[in-house]
């Protein structure tokens, strides 16, 4: 297994990375922000994102985005393929991509909305905490994200100050630390 930074010779990859999240949140009967195959495309040849391959096929993928002019990053599109789950990968994807973060913007706030007891378990050992969504990104870029969600109403609802989601976040200045190593 090869777990790198993504890059444009990945680009091969990015219509899988896309099937393989829809399915996913099919299965799972939970709603997803869907992203394009061009989307997932910019996010590699930028050098924000990570990527698992093995045997020349995706194995797993996650990418940053940055909001508010820097001042936070959010990891998406976090995805193992079905025959790679179970296996820890999903953490060491999260790992590197948090790395990653903090390498490229140390002084941005990370977070993430997830609706995955897998993956609060993981941004917990990273050093997240649970925050309501008020104390994470004001862009409205951001949002917009969530209009392909299928309980978008919620959040439009409630002004998003609530969804199924649950907003996690790190924030360097707390001197959290990560428990992953």
């Amino acid at each position: 297994m090869k777990i790198v930074i993504a890059n444009s010779k990945h680009i091969v990859y990015a219509k899988a990375i896309c099937s393989c999240i829809d399915e996913s949140a099919k299965m799972r009967g939970t709603g997803i922000a869907r992203r394009t195959p061009e989307y997932i495309i910019r996010k590699m040849e930028s050098g924000n994102a990570v990527i698992a391959i093995e045997n020349n096929e995706f194995a797993g993928f996650c990418y940053i985005e940055v909001w508010g002019h820097g001042k936070y990053v959010a990891h998406s599109g976090l995805i193992v393929s079905p025959k790679h789950r179970g296996k820890g990968l999903a953490k060491i994807i999260k790992k590197n991509v948090f790395d990653l973060s903090k390498e490229k913007f140390p002084k941005a706030k990370i977070f993430g909305i997830t609706t995955g007891k897998a993956v609060m378990r993981i941004n917990f050992e990273l050093g997240y905490q649970p925050v309501s969504f008020s104390e994470l990104t004001d862009d409205p870029e951001f949002w917009k994200g969530c209009q392909t969600c299928k309980n978008y109403d919620i959040l439009t609802r409630t002004e998003r100050s609530m969804c199924l989601c649950t907003g996690m976040l790190y924030n360097p200045n707390n001197g959290q630390n990560n428990k992953l190593s």
